[in-house]
């Protein structure tokens, strides 16, 4: 391979976004879900809806391709109707749904979905092989009913997995996993260090795409987060793994990342930093190709790849824009809601 980056084949961009309700808390769910989900899923201020919508305006006015891992297992309690809107939102916008699984819903469900459904647990490591098997079974059945087309890929809330967990999405036919978050000691327990690595890679007949990660200048390694990475460092990373031969960087993101924690208010540091990440993939497509998993092409990267590097310059824009944030946050919750 040339090591002159215009003769560099492109680097495939996986845009993914997990897209979850949560209740503040597990009491008076139902009292709290309707504006819940209205934060969550629409981000309704003076300024728009900065949640899912906006997400979806920014990229299709971009013309770029994103993946949204709908967690689906929050209906079993409420019903399919607000699932199926988020599904609708989506697909009229031309996107990709995948699955996305929180199971700390399960005990909350109107039905029991496992045999031994009493007790919360939080992450899917908490649960036995059966038990993933059928909380990932529930979650396709639960997109399809809402809407979606049957998911090829899947992420686990919170990265959680375990060998148990490849064993389940190969049992539900699911075959691309994006679960695994090196960073995380919950993220991959139990996997030998060969399988627990960035860059693609087959876990038994699952092709795991691992988030992205990068070595800050303080030798730090961190996962590529739209709400806590400063543009610099993400601009970085797409450059640094193309000319170090990374054939993909998965970026990840929330619905409700555009919008001040505890509060509708936008983030207006995110959401400058999120139209400027798809505004330099626009204009560099050739280069950046966004995908989808439907688009397929993916294959494995051999190990001992260098991680993509950032420098001290980007890493200290991030450290003075997440410190304006906390104080904007702190300032949002003592300001009545906009």
């Amino acid at each position: 391979m040339s090591n002159a980056v215009g003769e560099l084949p492109p680097l495939n961009v996986l845009l993914t976004f997990d897209i979850e309700v949560w209740c503040a808390g597990w009491q008076d769910l139902d009292a709290r879900f309707p504006a819940a989900f209205s934060r969550y899923v629409y981000g309704a201020s003076r300024a728009g809806n900065y949640a899912l919508p906006k997400t979806l305006e920014i990229m299709n006015a971009h013309g770029l391709k994103g993946v949204f891992f709908v967690e689906p297992l929050f209906a079993a309690r409420f019903g399919l109707e607000p699932l199926a809107e988020i599904v609708k939102l989506i697909g009229q916008a031309g996107q990709e749904v995948q699955l996305h699984l929180h199971p700390e819903w399960q005990n909350e469900s109107i039905d029991p979905l496992i045999p031994n459904h009493t007790e919360k647990r939080q992450g899917l490591i908490h649960y036995n092989l059966e038990e993933q098997t059928a909380l990932i079974g529930h979650g396709i059945r639960l997109l399809q009913e809402a809407g979606a087309e049957r998911p090829t890929a899947f992420r686990s809330g919170g990265y959680s997995s375990n060998a148990d967990t490849f064993t389940a999405l190969e049992r539900n036919g699911i075959f691309y996993d994006s679960s695994l978050n090196v960073t995380l000691n919950r993220s991959g327990v139990g996997l030998p260090d060969a399988l627990r690595r960035p860059g693609a890679h087959y876990i038994g007949r699952v092709l795991e795409l691992p988030l992205s990660v990068f070595c800050a200048s303080a030798g730090r390694v961190r996962h590529v987060q739209v709400g806590s990475c400063a543009t610099p460092e993400m601009m970085q990373v797409l450059e640094s793994a193309r000319t170090g031969g990374w054939s993909y960087v998965n970026v990840m993101s929330h619905n409700f990342e555009m919008l001040l924690r505890a509060s509708h208010r936008p983030d207006w540091i995110v959401v400058r930093r999120f139209e400027r990440l798809c505004r330099h993939l626009a204009e560099n497509r050739d280069i950046y190709p966004t995908t989808w998993f439907g688009d397929s092409g993916f294959a494995e990267e051999p190990p001992g790849i260098r991680l993509p590097a950032t420098s001290a310059g980007a890493n200290a824009r991030r450290f003075l824009e997440q410190g304006y944030r906390r104080a904007l946050e702190a300032t949002a919750r003592l300001i009545p809601v906009l």
